[in-house]
């Protein structure tokens, strides 16, 4: 179980089924959690032993700080939209069809900078951070895929209000995936997927050998984050800026994309209050429903890019089999396999990507810009309970 306990209300329960209420239903309406209690310790000594960590990790806290303010990534303005009493933010740049960017695990908006400055050459971008990532708050929630599902539908029907291009990246790809099923009818116009994962987390694939034979270590992970001077420990571990920089440059194939700014990029939003449950619950919650499950229920067209050397999701797991299997059965379906790219396509390889997408989204759109681009997007009028600002 995850930290905290959070009832997710009005139509975000952590659980399979489409969209509950109506969206004016849903709008500004805040989330109901508790804080479970941790047990007391057994022996003075592990007691001594928490209580001398916790001032480790307090001061620790201190020190992140005084530097995790949030720092755009892009030259954009950072807006900010108040959902479900939750501080979300996002981008947006230039003008014609609508794209919405959806990142992936521990990822934000910034992630997507490569491909802003290219797509909004032609299209109206936007970037959101999902609700525990990137600069948007870090409440103590159940997090789970249907709560980024309900956030992204409810983002499209308040903000771009026309059918729209959806592109995620890992766990945003699944995301974009729930969203074309059981959004709104109208809601989607095509949906773009890179290296889509199986679930929210491994305890959803049950179908790959490599995550059987590792399941053992799943569940002593599961274990370890139960307890949470423990999961404290793992979480700051992980998350040193010299791990970051380590484990990124194992999914990463281009390694000259692996600089400060992308490692400052998924830092800042660890020092964040709350980080450390959104950690624990995305690792120990519901997997959430696999992408095979939704297939039949997608509608439009599909593109879905793969890199060839993604460690999380490698090309030859069930997963990606599936999604390359696709354009033999499925029509309006396109999948590219491509050579020597990691996890995270579109800022491994930039190139590669936008050489697949850009045909694929003037084959769809026709790619015309209006006659005249915003340069200061203002937000919409907000319903009663939500709100939108913008802040240099």
């Amino acid at each position: 179980m995850a930290a905290y306990v959070g009832h997710v209300a009005t139509g975000a329960t952590c659980g399979r089924g489409n969209i509950s209420l109506p969206y004016f239903n849903q709008r500004g309406v805040s989330v109901a959690s508790s804080r479970v209690a941790q047990p007391k310790a057994k022996h003075n000594n592990i007691s001594r032993c928490r209580v001398a960590y916790k001032l480790v990790i307090s001061a620790s806290a201190r020190q992140d700080a005084q530097t995790s303010a949030a720092q755009p990534i892009l030259d954009l303005p950072q807006r900010t939209w108040v959902w479900r009493g939750h501080k979300v933010r996002y981008v947006t740049a230039g003008c014609g069809e609508p794209i919405v960017l959806v990142h992936g695990f521990g990822a934000s908006s910034g992630h997507w900078k490569r491909s802003i400055a290219v797509l909004s050459k032609q299209y109206k971008v936007y970037a959101i951070d999902l609700l525990g990532f990137g600069a948007s708050d870090k409440p103590p929630l159940d997090y789970c895929m249907e709560l980024w599902r309900d956030q992204v539908v409810n983002f499209l029907q308040e903000f771009v209000q026309q059918p729209a291009v959806l592109v995620g990246n890992s766990i945003g790809s699944l995301t974009c995936l729930m969203v074309n099923v059981d959004g709104p009818p109208g809601l989607v116009r095509g949906t773009v997927l890179l290296n889509c994962v199986g679930a929210m987390n491994n305890k959803g694939i049950s179908n790959d050998w490599r995550i059987k034979a590792a399941y053992p270590l799943l569940l002593l992970i599961d274990l370890v984050l139960k307890t949470r001077p423990l999961a404290s420990w793992l979480f700051n571990s992980f998350r040193t800026p010299d791990n970051l920089r380590n484990v990124l440059r194992k999914v990463y194939r281009n390694q000259a994309a692996v600089d400060d700014a992308l490692v400052d990029l998924l830092y800042r939003p660890s020092c964040d209050t709350g980080a450390l449950d959104v950690f624990v619950s995305v690792l120990t919650g519901p997997p959430g429903p696999k992408p095979w499950e939704l297939m039949p229920r997608v509608q439009g067209p599909l593109l879905v890019m793969w890199g060839d050397n993604d460690p999380f999701v490698p090309a030859d797991s069930p997963t990606a089999r599936t999604f390359m299997q696709l354009p033999g059965s499925r029509p309006a379906t396109r999948f590219a396999l491509l050579p020597d790219v990691g996890h995270c396509p579109h800022d491994d390889r930039p190139d590669l990507v936008h050489a697949e997408l850009l045909p694929w989204l003037q084959s769809l759109t026709g790619g015309a810009p209006q006659s005249e681009c915003e340069t200061a997007p203002t937000a919409p009028e907000s319903a009663p309970g939500s709100s939108a600002s913008v802040s240099s």
